[in-house]
């Protein structure tokens, strides 16, 4: 099965998915730093549409200033147009399987994935 994580190896939930998924034998796992090789707008709306979540679900509002740029109010749109911009908005650990997209916060949701 391929896999592929949207990572933040500064994060400690980023880190324990992380390693959820290298400890599960037959995965062909890509690790995307995404705050270095951020996704396309695009991208992010396909994952977003993927995981049945809108991109404001998927806003990360601790440690940004988000919620002062009233992007937590904002339409989808521009939520995509500021995560494109700066991917520090962007809540993490994202993950992509043949099974499908989800934000993976608890990190024990990956295993809906797999």
């Amino acid at each position: 099965m391929k896999a592929t994580i949207w990572h933040n190896p500064k994060c400690g939930t980023s880190r324990k998915v992380l390693a959820l998924l290298e400890a599960r034998a037959g995965i062909d796992l890509t690790v995307v730093e995404y705050l270095k090789d951020p996704p396309s707008r695009a991208k992010l709306a396909q994952l977003y549409r993927a995981a049945r979540m809108s991109p404001g679900e998927g806003l990360r509002i601790k440690g940004t200033d988000a919620q002062e740029r009233g992007l937590t109010e904002a339409p989808d749109e521009a939520v995509l147009d500021a995560m494109a911009a700066e991917p520090i908005l962007i809540e993490r650990p994202l993950v992509e399987t043949d099974k499908g997209v989800a934000l993976c916060r608890p990190a024990e949701r990956v295993e809906a994935l797999l």
